[in-house]
């Protein structure tokens, strides 16, 4: 079953307009928010043409993982965080020495790192290729892995 996904408007998080949901007394046991990195731009061999394989494109990702951030939140300290700096750094390193055909395989490899190295249960990918299509801004692919809590 898929979750309806809403985004954050920037000017939502301006105004507080998510605290009321997320420190209600009744949300507070069962809270579950979601720490996202947007347009992480990374330069990577991928394609499976000739030119492809000769020069690095760049890709563009939008990530949102599941992540309960009252503990870190009432306690201000970034070790018990969700550190998007770290998962940035690990998937530029990763995505920087690859080499894959398809997009498809990379979003995959992506999405293993942050579950499996990052505690992560729940995550939606989105791996961008800009320019790769006359007329599109860009093509590519949008996965979900796990189980997104409730």
């Amino acid at each position: 079953m898929s979750v309806p996904f809403r985004r954050c408007a920037r000017s939502d998080l301006h105004r507080g307009a998510l605290s009321s949901t997320l420190y209600s007394s009744a949300s507070l046991k069962s809270a579950m928010d979601t720490v996202f990195i947007e347009d992480l731009r990374i330069d990577a061999v991928i394609g499976i043409y000739d030119w492809e394989r000769r020069v690095r494109q760049t890709l563009a990702f939008d990530i949102e993982m599941a992540f309960d951030n009252t503990v870190p939140a009432a306690s201000d300290d970034i070790a018990l965080t969700l550190n998007y700096k770290d998962v940035s750094k690990r998937l530029i390193d990763y995505v920087g020495g690859s080499s894959f055909g398809l997009v498809e395989t990379l979003a995959e490899r992506c999405a293993a790192i942050i579950r499996d190295e990052f505690g992560v249960g729940w995550v939606r990918l989105k791996l961008s290729k800009p320019g790769a299509v006359r007329g599109a801004r860009a093509v590519g692919v949008c996965i979900e892995r796990g189980q997104r809590p409730q």
